[in-house]
C-alpha cells in the first residue's frame, strides 16, 4: 500500500476536490482548523499501516486552509492500533448533555467499537475497542446478492429465516477465530462466505441475528465488572437497523437501559464528523487524542499530520 497505483491516486485526488468544493461552499473563515480523516481502504495496526485516501496537502492548496489529516499515525507509531479515536468526543459529549455515568457509548459503523466512561475529569481513564463486526456483514451480503447497498430498517432480514445450523457454526467459528485478541478491525477481518447457499433474505437474517450475538456477548463481557453500570448509548449508521437494535436489546439483561443517542438530543448521524472537527481542534493544540486505554498506545498521543497556513 506505500506505493498506489495510478488508479487509487486519481481516486484519492477525486476525493480530496469533492471535500475541497465542500469546504468552499460552507464559506468559512481562513483560520477555521478542518479535520480531514479521509476514506479508509486499509487498516492493519500490527503492520503498523492505517490508510486513508485523501491528499491533506493538496487540500490544504485548494482551500488555503489549516488541515490536520492522518490521524492515526501517530499513535500506530506508538504501539497503539489507530482505533477507535472518538472516545475523547464521547466523553465530551456525555458530559455537555449531562449524561450519567458510568455509561457505555456503542458505536455500529462497518465495525462496532465501544467507550465506556466512569470519570467525568479523568480522561486516562476512558475504555474503548473494537468489539467486532457492525454494519459489514449484512452491507456486504446485500450489495452481492441485490441492488440495495443495505438492508434498511432490517427489513430484509424480518422478512427472512435465521439458518440454525448455518448460525451456530458461524458463531462457533468466531470463538475459535485466530484474531480474537485482536483490539481493532477491519472490515477485511469478517467474510460472509459461511452462508453462500442461502436466499438473499434468510442471508441477511442470519447476518443480523449473528451480528447481534457478537455485539450483546461482547457488551456483557465488558461491562459486566462495571460498578452500578446501567446506560448503553447507540451512535452510527447502525443504529437506524431496527431489527438489529431489536436484537442486541433482547440479548441484554432487562436491568441495562438500551437508548439511541439520539434520544439525548444528540444527532447520532453527525457524532462521528464532530468526533474529527474535535480532534483536529485538539491536535492543533498539541492535546493527546488517544490513551492506552483507549487504542493501547504506550503512552497518550496527539493526533497525525497538520498543514498550517
Amino acid at each position: 500500500l506505500e506505493i498506489f497505483n495510478q488508479d487509487i491516486l486519481n481516486l484519492e485526488k477525486k476525493i480530496t476536490i469533492f471535500h475541497a468544493k465542500l469546504i468552499k461552499d460552507l464559506n468559512i473563515t481562513e483560520d477555521t482548523i478542518v479535520g480531514f480523516h479521509g476514506q479508509t481502504i486499509y487498516h492493519n495496526p500490527d503492520e503498523k499501516i492505517s490508510q486513508q485516501l485523501g491528499n491533506g496537502r493538496l487540500l490544504h492548496q485548494l482551500t488555503n486552509r489549516n488541515i490536520v489529516f492522518n490521524f492515526r499515525k501517530n499513535d500506530i507509531l506508538n504501539g497503539g492500533q489507530g482505533a477507535p479515536l472518538t472516545p475523547v468526543f464521547h466523553h465530551l459529549i456525555c458530559l455537555q448533555n449531562k449524561i450519567r455515568l458510568p455509561v457505555c457509548i456503542l458505536n455500529i459503523g462497518g465495525i462496532s467499537n465501544i467507550t465506556i466512561i466512569k470519570d467525568e475529569e479523568n480522561l486516562s481513564k476512558l475504555i474503548s475497542k473494537d468489539i467486532g463486526p457492525g454494519n459489514c456483514l449484512i452491507d456486504s451480503w446485500v450489495r452481492k446478492n441485490s441492488e440495495k447497498n443495505f438492508d434498511k430498517d432490517g427489513l430484509l432480514a424480518l422478512s427472512g429465516k435465521r439458518d440454525e445450523i448455518i448460525f451456530e457454526q458461524a458463531q462457533e467459528l468466531y470463538s475459535n477465530r485466530n484474531n480474537k485478541n485482536k483490539l481493532s478491525f477491519d472490515t477485511n477481518d469478517f467474510d460472509i462466505s459461511f452462508i453462500r447457499g442461502l436466499n438473499l433474505e434468510d442471508g441477511a437474517a442470519t447476518l443480523t441475528d449473528f451480528t447481534a450475538s457478537i455485539i450483546s456477548e461482547e457488551l456483557f463481557l465488558s461491562l459486566k465488572d462495571i460498578k452500578n453500570f446501567q446506560n448503553i448509548l447507540v451512535c452510527g449508521g447502525g443504529r437506524k437497523n431496527k431489527l438489529l437494535i431489536k436484537k442486541i436489546k433482547k440479548n441484554l439483561s432487562s436491568n441495562i437501559n438500551f437508548k439511541l443517542i439520539d434520544d439525548f438530543k444528540i444527532n447520532g448521524d453527525f457524532v462521528e464528523s464532530q468526533a474529527f472537527a474535535f480532534l483536529a481542534v485538539r491536535s492543533f493544540l498539541q492535546l493527546p487524542i488517544s490513551f492506552p486505554n483507549t487504542t493501547n498506545c504506550k503512552v497518550p498521543c496527539t493526533g497525525g499530520e497538520i498543514v498550517r497556513l
